[in-house]
């Protein structure tokens, strides 16, 4: 592919989005009404906010769900620590709520704008980011470009390439390299990442490791904790966490498998909680006793699966068990983050389809906390031995936390490379001293 044809192509991206753009009402509506949007946040996909620019320097972080969202946390406190000002994008209404709760009320959240030229040009002329900092994987032409084009620096941290995504975009080298070189600094979590990003076109590349590895555990309410406990007694349990379809199905395979042998609960957690309605109907028509968190139902000796159909209570679920099946490994694809449950002392079982967090699961595999299971006979084999033998959950949880241990020092690298970008932003802050306005708090509209 030539340099022409990459700019004609994107020429073209441009174009199309221009003329779809009055199109999309009806899109967002139809996700609203599936709670994939939040209906009175909808114009903030068009660029547009309630909400003024503060003075000073600002930072755009930009994190697509809820697992670059805790993995970005971090970093906004080290900003927000400098006096410096953070408008936070995301995509989905789960990783909204998950900024929510674990970020300070001063950073103004806004659902990322469509990449679409009308939006992300209303979007950056509103907020006029000094720096913008892209979590993972999430590579957007249109903002990408337009960026490039206001010559504000772009930072790609705790960056990944899958095989497929680099499969993909080595087939268009000339496409690739267009965009790639727009980002001033990429922040790969491994040495095979960074080859990647060398090989696409980026220009600056280091290596950080994975910022996953440094966030806290998932937050938890210890009452209602206490509660369940409570509610189960002393029968086992187990987890499927992060599932995908297909994945419930499997999980309620297992459940029956192991129910007459430990009498065991089975918490499933569906990566969309909004998939608890058709969960819930396909668990009844195999007549499992399903007890929901979102009505809360209690756990009764008669309940089979209680079903996490929750936005932000993960640590609650972990905290149930210590045995987690880890989704989107048997059915979907590419895997889901197993620091989590490795955090809260979780033996992980998980598919071998795990592209997306290889790095984790070789070093969960190496240090022999993790295990993984070729089918859902294979899975429930697993499930059920280690309910029976405690002595092989607590090897496999010390594995984890050697795991965590080894991966840590992802933070400070990445603290490291941002200095050079964020050092005169700081700067800038304290020699302009600001004051929050009186609508950047929650409460007032963004959240």
């Amino acid at each position: 592919m030539s340099r022409g044809w990459a700019r004609a192509a994107l020429f073209g991206y441009r174009w199309f989005g221009a003329a779809i753009y009055p199109l999309l009402g009806p899109y967002l509506a139809i996700r609203a009404a599936k709670g994939k949007e939040e209906r009175s946040r909808r114009k903030e996909r068009y660029g547009r906010s309630k909400i003024d620019r503060p003075d000073g320097p600002l930072v755009w972080f930009h994190a697509a769900s809820v697992g670059e969202t805790n993995a970005v946390v971090p970093l906004i406190h080290e900003v927000v620590r400098r006096g410096i000002c953070v408008v936070l994008t995301t995509g989905t209404v789960t990783s909204a709520s998950v900024a929510r709760e674990r970020l300070d009320p001063a950073v103004i959240h806004q659902y990322v704008p469509l990449d679409l030229k009308p939006a992300v040009s209303r979007f950056l002329d509103h907020w006029k980011p000094d720096l913008a900092i892209i979590a993972e994987s999430e590579i957007w032409p249109m903002t990408i470009l337009e960026l490039g084009a206001r010559r504000t620096p772009q930072v790609l941290v705790n960056g990944r390439l899958s095989d497929r995504s680099f499969a993909a975009w080595s087939k268009r080298p000339s496409l690739a390299d267009a965009m790639f070189e727009n980002l001033s600094h990429v922040v790969a979590q491994s040495d095979l990442d960074a080859e990647r990003f060398r090989d696409l076109g980026a220009r600056q590349v280091s290596v950080s490791g994975n910022l996953k590895a440094d966030t806290v555990a998932p937050p938890w309410n210890e009452e209602e904790l206490e509660t369940l406990r409570q509610q189960l007694g002393d029968r086992p349990t187990w987890a499927a966490i992060s599932t995908f379809e297909g994945e419930d199905e499997i999980a309620a395979d297992v459940h029956r498998a192991v129910r007459g042998r430990h009498n065991a609960l089975t918490i499933l957690v569906p990566r969309h909680p909004d998939r608890g309605d058709a969960i819930e109907a396909m668990l009844v028509a195999r007549k499992l006793k399903v007890a929901r968190r979102s009505r809360g139902e209690p756990i009764t000796p008669e309940t089979d699966i209680y079903l996490g159909d929750t936005i932000g209570e993960m640590g609650l679920f972990l905290n149930l068990t210590e045995i987690v099946f880890v989704g989107k490994s048997l059915k979907g694809g590419g895997g889901q983050n197993p620091l989590e449950p490795a955090m809260l002392g979780c033996a992980v079982l998980s598919g071998s389809d795990v592209g997306n967090f290889r790095d984790a699961y070789a070093s969960l595999l190496k240090n022999g906390g993790a295990r993984f299971v070729r089918d859902g006979e294979m899975l429930a084999k697993g499930v059920s031995y280690l309910i029976a033998n405690p002595q092989a959950r607590q090897t496999m949880a010390a594995g984890g936390a050697a795991t965590l241990q080894a991966m840590g020092g992802a933070l400070k690298a990445t603290v490291r490379a941002l200095e050079p970008y964020i050092n005169p932003l700081t700067v800038k802050a304290r020699l302009r001293p600001r004051e929050r306005p009186e609508n950047d708090i929650r409460g007032s509209g963004q959240w």
